[in-house]
This record gives structure tokens, C-alpha cells and sequence, in this order.
């Protein structure tokens, strides 16, 4: 969500014309990165929305955050480099006042050091046979291990990790053979020795590329701007740097055009991970993967092994990721369950277009209902009359309402947020007119965001499905209806949790006579939005008015396990009157709530919940091959339980809209194949089957109050 862009950047460019931030003062040390740090310190700590103060306290965070960033799996520097590197914990906000990158240097210098010896290390150790009968294991969780001692240790380190990372690579080559085997019975199978030693030597040719065409393409700008991500960071969980390099990617994306599988990344620790799948992309078709699976290996269609991305950048592990339309990718997969799994996509061009709105009829017996699935809170900034979400939504209800429907639900599980002009006018489709959200900026008056247009679009019964993953807008839309109880909302205990609005920043607008070259750019939080009840949902989330378990009810995600959240808080309640109907509200969550309990579907699905969180917090893994495989094959068994949660059936049936079978007549996109295995999934979909359920309740409740107010 963005304010008026052009607004704030006249402001901060005025006030940067009454400060020195010029070249000039350079002319001594042109160094980039002191103007750099120059510029960004002085923006977070005058206008950003809760800027923190740079002390003792911060300088320690951000040493420890710091050193974690670069050396997460403390598999390069040694103890004796951490003493070094504590002589600057409480004197870095020193330095950052005085524009001194001192403490970066030594880092930077000294990782690059045992970036080569490691080169040596790593080499040594895939020289040497792996014993796959020793009884050994390996923690993946850094935080138990301290940084090692002695050169002897860092190899045996390195010597567990590469045997972690190569043993599924041993795994794979010996199925092979014996599938190999099982074709044909002429085959001779490789021995166990030829086996591991080809493991190992896949193994050595996905760390070279990781560590030659990677990390050694690392510029001393890359470096720095990991650095700077460090400090800004330290403000909230949103707030980030785009180096130059990484800015054109980000413009790239918000193009609205990607060509690869169609899912976005984030790396937590050394883990690449999905966080969310493009609608009608290749990814979001296979359904095959899932937000939170986290991507081990990526092998192209010309090789027998793939490349380890495990600790790559994100930037590095797209570049094989992506490839071009029509060609295929393997993807080895760590699932939430903790299964590992290789999952073939068939790259395509993703258009960022399939994230508009979508609508199905619902037939229930004799009765028809309707659903919308918004993926994102889209707008086009420069032609929003012509494109935004509330738009398409409005014509949406007018194709469903054409179709004589007697219920609404509106989808916004997984959907990370967007436009906020959007979300106030799509509100305002549901209510006669009155505040959506309040938006408060430091040191200014809160401002109420109202709904001003009277007309309303649908007045009959709403459902809202929502889950952990739905933030940002999507708890704004949740949280209006909600107050005005407007409609009901069945889904997590909470949404996620993001109650801050940002904005990006290019940092050469802010600079005069700027001869350093391109600074980048800066996203940093400048509002917090709150309810019209006066609640923020920053941490808290939106609370569902009929709760029911997920797959991530026991993960943790959302805002409160981010590191340096912003805090919860409440302001004065904007002036508003809940809906005027004849919905029984209260009668209708009490009714969903018994039926909730009572479903076997959702008690599978928590005891799944309850599985997948134990599978998570189980970090050791054996590297006795035989452990290994045993314990690999007694997961997919005890996951063959829940098999039963994806053949779920419902007894509704969807179908397009008269509008949209007119459009499958003359389709040139695969529409109405995107849409039937989209009514697939929905008809298997326990949740909408009780939105469903609550949508009777509801309308049973209008038709009854009706007839009493003209019986009086």
C-alpha cells in the first residue's frame, strides 16, 4: 500500500535541500557508501514512522543480526574472529553517526578471507569417501552450535554438512539403479562405492557453482548492501534496502511479466522458501507446491543431479530457477511435513493479469450462492479508474447477482495485501457509505479513509474466508466488515498480523549534485493503519468470528515472528453505525461453531497441523544411510494419513458465470481450463463448503426477520 508518492518524496526533498548531502563533501574519500549510510540514517531517523533510537542497545542487535546475515550456519568465521568483531558491538551507532564503515570493512574483509580457505576446506572433504554406516547425525539448528575453534573443527563442520547434503544425492542415484534394475533385468547395477562416489562428485559441482559463479560474483557493493539491510532492518521487519542491481529486479517484477514457474521467494536463514504461488502460473497449475516449501536442489531437464541452492541469494537461486517457455525444471522440495519430494514444472510466461478477480456460481440443491477469490488488492496507479480490485469485484457481484444468487463469499485466504485506495472502495460495495480504515502518520492527525459513494453493490448475506497468510488489506477489508457487522469471517485464529504501510524511495532524488552513481532505493514504513473500532491488527491480526484449524495453525508465521516488529497500539474509534439488517449474526457463528466441531474433516486437519509442527521442530537427522532412509520412508507413511484431507469431497457443485461461458466460446488464454481445475479444488474445500452452510443460516435468519417487521 502506497500514499501519495509525489507528495512525500517534495517533502523529503526539501528537506534534503536544507542539508549538506552533497558530492561535494566527498571530494576528500568519494567513497558511495558513506553517502550512502549518510543518506539512509537520516531518512530512517526523521521520517520514518517509528524511528529508533541509535545507541549501545542498537549496536549490539545489529552486530549479532549482522554476523548471523553473512555467517547464518557458522561455517566461516572462527571464535577468534568473533572476538575480533566484538570490539565494535556498542560502537557501531558510532560509526554510523560518523559515517564509518569500519566495522563492515573488518567483516567484509575477513569473510572474504575464509571464503578461499573454505574453497580448500569443502574441496578436501569431497576428496575423501563418505561412511554411510557410521552412526552420526547432523543439527540444522545453527543457533545450538557455537563458532568452532581450530581449523580441525571447521573441517569436521564442513564434513557433516557436505555429508547432510550429499546423502540425498545418494539416495536418489541408488533409486535410479534400481529402478534401472526393475526395467531390465540385463541391467548392471553400479556398486554402493560408485554410487557414493558420484554423490559426492554431483555434490562437488553444485558447491563449485555455489561458490565460483555465486559467491565469487559477490561485488564489494553486494556485500555492503547486505550491511545496510542489517541497519535498516533494525526498524521493523519492512523496511529494506534495494541495492542498484536488485532495484532493476524489483522494477522487473512490478512489470507485470515474469517467465519461470510462477512463485516468489524469500530466504529465512539458509533456506530458500515459497511464499507465495502466481495465480495461473506454472507453479499455481501443478499443484504440486505449497507456500512454506522450502526449495532444496534445482536440476534443468539435461541433468541427472541438481544444483544445491541451500544458502544461496535469492537473486542466484532464480537464475535457475527461471528459464525460458516451454522447458522444464526439477525441483527437490522439503514439504511442511518435512518429506522431501522432486517435483517437475514446465516454465511458461507468468502474467501477473491471472491475480485479477474471478467469481464461480455455487449450486447447493436448489439453491445458488456466489464466491470471489481475490488474490491480491490490485491497481493500476496510472489508469486506476480503468483497473483496480474493487473494480473488477463490483462487476463481478452484478455477474453473480445476474444469476440470482442468495449469499456472498469473498476469498481472501493468502492474499498478502496491496492497494489501499482499493480496499476503501471495495468496502464501500458492501455498506451504504462510512469509515474503512484509519491511517496515522508520526506527528500528524490520524485521517480517516472513508466510503463515500451511497450505492450499494450487494446487501445480501457476505461471508469472508481468511487465513494466516491473508495481511496487509485483506485484514483492513476483513476487519471494516467485521466492525460493521457486515460479515461473518471463518477462517485462522488470525490473520497475519501487518498493520504498517511503506514506501519505496529511489535515493538519488534525495541527493544534489550526486556524482557517486545510482544509491538504489529504499522501502521504509511510514504509516500504521488501524480499525474503525480504533484496534490496530499489527501483530494481533484479525480475529475470525468462527475459528477453524489449518495447515498452519501451529507454524509459525506471520507478523509477531518477525524480527523487530512494530508494537501493537490503539487509537480513538472512528464515528460509524453498524449494518441495519435482519441477519442473526450471533445465531449463525454459534450454529457454524457446532457444526465446526463436529466435522471430521477439519479434525483431520488439525491433527495434520499438530503433525506438520512436530516434523518442523525435529531439526537432527541421521546420516547412517539405512537410519536415513527409514526414517525418510516412516514419514511418507505416517503421511499417507492425511491423504485423505485432498480427496475430500463436498456436495457443491461450481460453474462459471454467464459472462465467463460466453468468454470459454471464444478462449485463446486456457481460461476455462484454469477455471474448472480452480472449481476442482473448490469443490473439495471444507471451509467454503461451511461459508456455504453459514450463507443459509444467515439468509434463513433474513427471510424470517422479514416477514416478522411486515407481519408488525
Amino acid at each position: 500500500m502506497r500514499k501519495n508518492y509525489k507528495v512525500l518524496l517534495l517533502v523529503l526533498l526539501l528537506a534534503f535541500a536544507s542539508c549538506s548531502f552533497t558530492s561535494k563533501k566527498f571530494e576528500e574519500d568519494t567513497d558511495k557508501d558513506k553517502l550512502l549510510i549518510q543518506v539512509i540514517t537520516y531518512v530512517l531517523q526523521n521520517w520514518h514512522f517509528d524511528p529508533i533510537k541509535m545507541n549501545d542497545e542498537f549496536s549490539a542487535e545489529l552486530f549479532e543480526d549482522y554476523i548471523e546475515r553473512v555467517d547464518p550456519g557458522k561455517r566461516y568465521f572462527y571464535k577468534s574472529d568473533y572476538k575480533e568483531f566484538e570490539k565494535h558491538k556498542t560502537t557501531i551507532d558510532d560509526q554510523l553517526k560518523a559515517y564509518d564503515i569500519t566495522f563492515f570493512n573488518v567483516v567484509y574483509d575477513r569473510m572474504i578471507k575464509r571464503i578461499e580457505e573454505t574453497k580448500a576446506i569443502y574441496k578436501e572433504v569431497l576428496s575423501q569417501p563418505f561412511d554411510y554406516t557410521v552412526n552420526e547425525t547432523f543439527d540444522t539448528d545453527y543457533d545450538k552450535i557455537d563458532f568452532v575453534s581450530s581449523k580441525k573443527e571447521m573441517k569436521e563442520r564442513w564434513r557433516k554438512q557436505l555429508k547432510f547434503s550429499t546423502i540425498s544425492n545418494y539416495d536418489d542415484l541408488l533409486q535410479q539403479e534400481i529402478q534401472a534394475k526393475e526395467k531390465d533385468e540385463a541391467y548392471t547395477m553400479k556398486t554402493p562405492v560408485e554410487i557414493e562416489k558420484e554423490a559426492r562428485e554431483a555434490a562437488l559441482r553444485s558447491i563449485n557453482i555455489y561458490f565460483y559463479d555465486n559467491l565469487d560474483d559477490l561485488t564489494r557493493e553486494d556485500w555492503f548492501s547486505m550491511y545496510v539491510n542489517a541497519i535498516v532492518e533494525e526498524f521493523d521487519p519492512h523496511t529494506y534496502y534495494l541495492a542498484p542491481r536488485d532495484k532493476e529486479g524489483f522494477d522487473t517484477q512490478m512489470s507485470g511479466k515474469l517467465e519461470g514457474i510462477g512463485a516468489r521467494l524469500t530466504k529465512n536463514m539458509d533456506n530458500i522458501k515459497i511464499v507465495e504461488l502466481i495465480s495461473g502460473g506454472p507453479a499455481w497449475r501443478s499443484q504440486l507446491l505449497e507456500v512454506e516449501d522450502i526449495i532444496l536442489k534445482v536440476k534443468q531437464e539435461d541433468e541427472e543431479v541438481g544444483v544445491d541452492i541451500v544458502g544461496m541469494r535469492i537473486s542466484d537461486a532464480v537464475k535457475y530457477i527461471k528459464g525460458p517457455k516451454g522447458t522444464k525444471v526439477t525441483l527437490t522440495i522439503k514439504k511442511v511435513d518435512g518429506t522431501i519430494e522432486d517435483i517437475t514444472i514446465v516454465r511458461d510466461v507468468v502474467e501477473l493479469g491471472e491475480t485479477y478477480a474471478k467469481a464461480s456460481v455455487i449450486e447447493k440443491e436448489d439453491k445458488t450462492y456466489g464466491i470471489i477469490n481475490l488474490p491480491r488488492f490490485y491497481a493500476d496507479f496510472n489508469d486506476y479508474d480503468n483497473l483496480n480490485a474493487a473494480l473488477d469485484v463490483r462487476k463481478e457481484i452484478e455477474r453473480l447477482k445476474a444469476g440470482g444468487i442468495e449469499g456472498l463469499i469473498l476469498d481472501l485466504r493468502n492474499n498478502g495485501g496491496g492497494s489501499l485506495p482499493s480496499v476503501v472502495d471495495m468496502a464501500g460495495l458492501f455498506i451504504k457509505e462510512g469509515p474503512v480504515v484509519q491511517v496515522r502518520s508520526t506527528g500528524e492527525p490520524k485521517k480517516v479513509l472513508k466510503d463515500k459513494d451511497k450505492s450499494i453493490a450487494w446487501d445480501g448475506p457476505l461471508v469472508i474466508l481468511v487465513n494466516e497468510l491473508s495481511a496487509s488489506a485483506s485484514e483492513i477489508m476483513a476487519a471494516a466488515m467485521q466492525d460493521y457487522k457486515r460479515a461473518i469471517v471463518i477462517g485462522s485464529k488470525q490473520t497475519y498480523g501487518k498493520g504498517t504501510v511503506q514506501n519505496v524511495y529511489p535515493l538519488n532524488s534525495m541527493v544534489r549534485n550526486n556524482t557517486s552513481g545510482d544509491l538504489g532505493a529504499l522501502a521504509f514504513t511510514t504509516q500504521k493503519y488501524y480499525r474503525i473500532n480504533g484496534g490496530s491488527v499489527q501483530l494481533e491480526g484479525v480475529k475470525s468470528d468462527v475459528q477453524v484449524p489449518g495447515r498452519f495453525s501451529f507454524i509459525e508465521v506471520g507478523e509477531k515472528e518477525k524480527e523487530n516488529p512494530l508494537p501493537y497500539d490503539v487509537i480513538q474509534p472512528a464515528e460509524y453505525q453498524t449494518w441495519e439488517n435482519y441477519f442473526d449474526y450471533d445465531k449463525a457463528i454459534s450454529n457454524s461453531k457446532v457444526r465446526m466441531s463436529n466435522n471430521e474433516q477439519l479434525k483431520l486437519i488439525e491433527e495434520n497441523a499438530r503433525w506438520v509442527k512436530n516434523q518442523i521442530d525435529e531439526t537432527e537427522f541421521s546420516l547412517n544411510y539405512d537410519t536415513y532412509k527409514s526414517e525418510l520412508a516412516k514419514n511418507e507413511e505416517e503421511a499417507k494419513h492425511f491423504d485423505a484431507i485432498s480427496n475430500y469431497k463436498t456436495n457443491l457443485t461450481f460453474k462459471p458465470t454467464a459472462f465467463e461461458k460466453q468468454l470459454f466460446e471464444s478462449d485463446t488464454t486456457n481460461l476455462q481450463e484454469k477455471r474448472e481445475r480452480w472449481y476442482t479444488n473448490l469443490s473439495k474445500d471444507v471451509y467454503v463448503e461451511e461459508a456455504v452452510n453459514v450463507l443459509e443460516d444467515l439468509k434463513m435468519a433474513y427471510s424470517i426477520k422479514k416477514v416478522a417487521k411486515v407481519n408488525d
